[in-house]
């Protein structure tokens, strides 16, 4: 009993978990790469992130959407959102990106992503910046890491 206590309150102390009566309406893989540039912040060249370039597949490997810049994400029924950050989480493995949740806060259609209130990104495998290979030689360079992760669109609608 005590194990199942202690799964719940480390469950509830979760930044990346979405607020109650919010509830998963749709669960995808995005399999793609995260897109750095090699910029000079603070007179220090080091990668800074751009945009994700991401397709989302469905658990029977059906593509069903793509996850780009904003962020944002489009389903295949025409419906779109746009997210904002508002929790993050490193991720358990130290060389993946972090686990986020997002507040929505432009749904476009009439499709399932119209609905959306919080996206969830969790269960990340790759996608960090390079640690080599940004210098005053390569500023302007980019750099596309493969990534995979788990989103989770939530609703508090039925």
């Amino acid at each position: 009993m005590a194990t199942t206590l202690f799964a719940t309150a480390a469950t509830a102390q979760n930044p990346t978990e979405p607020p109650p009566p919010q509830h998963p309406i749709l669960t995808v893989t995005g399999k793609g790469v995260q897109i750095y540039e090699c910029q000079l912040v603070a007179n220090v060249p080091q990668w800074v992130f751009q945009a994700p370039d991401a397709s989302l597949y469905e658990a029977s490997r059906a593509k069903v959407g793509v996850h780009g810049a904003g962020p944002s994400w489009r389903y295949f029924d025409g419906s779109s959102v746009k997210g904002e950050v508002v929790a993050k989480s490193a991720s358990p493995e130290s060389a993946s990106i972090p686990w986020l949740l997002l507040k929505a806060i432009d749904g476009d259609g009439s499709g399932i992503l119209a609905r959306v209130e919080f996206i969830r990104r969790s269960d990340t495998h790759g996608g960090n910046p390079p640690t080599t290979g940004c210098n005053a030689q390569h500023v302007a360079a980019t750099a596309r890491i493969p990534y995979t992760a788990t989103y989770t669109f939530y609703s508090a609608k039925p």
